[in-house]
């Protein structure tokens, strides 16, 4: 059952699989988190794992950065691997005052300046938005660990190094920060009938640059959102 991206076999993955960009985190997290790990995807280094949390079949995989990536392995796991939720757990930069570095943004929906809606040829600008139980699971689990968190839209953008603004322009609708995958994940999930769902941990501030994150620190220390996307995992098997 191998695809050109992912070496499993149906059965290998759970029915929801938490989403990093980076396959460190996606290592980090099986390590840490998850029972018996099984490494069941390595294809091009993007390492994914399955194995239990809280005595639930979970998996763990890499996606990649930007939407053509995610689009890919996001698309073969809801299509082919009978997956059914998929939760990023990234990172984000924040827009809003009100977030700091490693607060957390659920992300309601994904603005975008990017052109992945356009393959489904539809009449008009289709808004990509995430599962609303799934979102809903996440903020209450966001509430019973006094985590502290905002739900709104975030920017999927498909430029890291723009020269021409840094999409500071977004904050005027209300944006509350900016990644690059959650558009295509959301825009996957409705085509396939899937659930889908972006938590982004803030580890940039356009507002307070002087919080910004490491590297090392994005890879190994936003175990909040881990932990709230495992929660949401282990519920979101009796959807």
């Amino acid at each position: 059952m191998a695809t050109p991206h992912i070496a499993a076999e149906k059965g290998d993955f759970g029915k929801t699989v938490l989403m990093p960009g980076d396959p460190l985190r996606a290592k980090y997290i099986s390590e840490n988190f998850l029972t018996n790990p099984v490494l069941v995807n390595n294809v091009r280094g993007v390492q994914g794992y399955t194995g239990t949390y809280k005595g639930v079949k979970v998996s763990v995989m890499a996606s990649g950065m930007g939407q053509p990536s995610i689009g890919i392995y996001s698309y073969e796991l809801f299509n082919f691997f009978d997956v059914e939720n998929i939760i990023r757990v990234g990172s984000c930069g924040a827009f809003d005052s009100e977030l700091h570095a490693r607060d957390i943004i659920l992300a309601q929906g994904a603005c975008t300046n990017g052109n992945y809606a356009s393959q489904y040829n539809l009449p008009g600008t289709f808004a990509p938005i995430a599962d609303f139980n799934l979102l809903c699971m996440a903020s209450d689990e966001c509430k019973n660990e006094g985590v502290r968190y905002k739900v709104g839209n975030i920017f999927s953008s498909d430029i890291f190094y723009n020269d021409g603004s840094n999409g500071m322009e977004w904050t005027k609708m209300g944006v509350l920060g900016i990644e690059m995958e959650s558009a295509a994940l959301y825009c996957n999930a409705a085509r396939a009938g899937k659930r889908a769902l972006c938590i982004c941990t803030v580890s940039d501030s356009f507002v307070y640059p002087e919080e910004n994150t490491t590297a090392e620190e994005r890879q190994n220390s936003f175990t909040q959102m881990m932990k709230i996307a495992l929660e949401v995992a282990v519920k979101a098997e009796k959807l």
